[in-house]
Parts: C-alpha cells; structure tokens; sequence
C-alpha cells in the first residue's frame, strides 16, 4: 500500500460522466483520493455522504477530491446523481489506480476470505507527495478525519 512520502501514481480512468481523469491533472492542488468497495452500499453510502455534506469545508481547507471504486461509470453515475455528489467519481474497472495505490488485498467478512478494496483515503499535497494515510476510515466521520490531519 502507498505510504506517507510516496509519489501520487500515475493513472487514468473515467468519471461517472464518461470523461477522463488522470492523476496529472491533479497535480497542483491538494488532493484527497478515497477507496471505497462499491458504490450504493450502505457503509459507502455513508462516507460519500458524508464527504459531501462537508464539501464546503474541505474546499475551504484546499482539497479537491476523488472517489475511486471498481464500479462501471453506469453504477457510478446512478450513485453520484442519486446523491448529487459536488466531486467526480472514478470507474477504475480494469484496477489501474486500485492495484497502484495498493488496496485491493484480501479481506475477511464473516469467516469468508475474499479479494477486495480496502476502505482508505490517500491525502496529497500540490507537489502530489503522500501527506497521509487513513486506513482505518470512520464512514460516520471521514470529512472530520481528512481535516484533523
């Protein structure tokens, strides 16, 4: 998994809205990347959510941000215009970014063992240097753990 220090990865994928994302155009401006395993699920739900109901907050603080899933930019766009979400959603299907960042790891949910993305939010800075890492993402309060970094 990327640590604090690493360099943002290179990637590219598609927005919700069918237009093209590559982390270059994120250099520049302090970025938060947030992880999650799939959209319109209750605990993804929740932490987008609460991301956008403290948009204004996080911009105030300098932050653009970006959702990643392996969703298909069809799920993502149901899930950002239910929600009407202020920031851009990442289709990353074939895992270009989820594989980069190192999140896709085995997962244990009720006795099963499984592959999946781990919920984690990547903060960094203009020059696209790894700030922070929050690996243990409260979805109830994750604008408030982006800001007390």
């Amino acid at each position: 998994m990327l640590k604090v220090g690493d360099k943002l990865p290179e990637f590219e994928g598609t927005n919700q809205d069918g237009e093209p994302i590559t982390s270059s155009k994120l250099i520049g401006k302090k970025v938060v990347v947030f992880f999650y395993p799939q959209a319109s699920t209750p605990t993804c739900t929740v932490e987008a959510c609460n991301l956008s109901d403290n948009y204004s907050k996080l911009k105030k603080a300098g932050f653009q941000l970006l959702g990643i899933s392996g969703d298909s930019v069809k799920k993502q766009k149901n899930f950002h215009s239910k929600f009407a979400f202020p920031y851009d959603l990442l289709a990353d299907e074939n895992h270009d970014a989820i594989e980069k960042f190192g999140v896709w790891q085995e997962k244990k949910t009720f006795g099963k063992t499984y592959m999946g993305i781990v919920r984690t939010t990547f903060i960094f800075d203009e020059n696209g240097i790894c700030t922070r890492v929050i690996e243990k993402v409260t979805s109830k309060t994750a604008a408030e753990q982006i800001l007390e970094g």
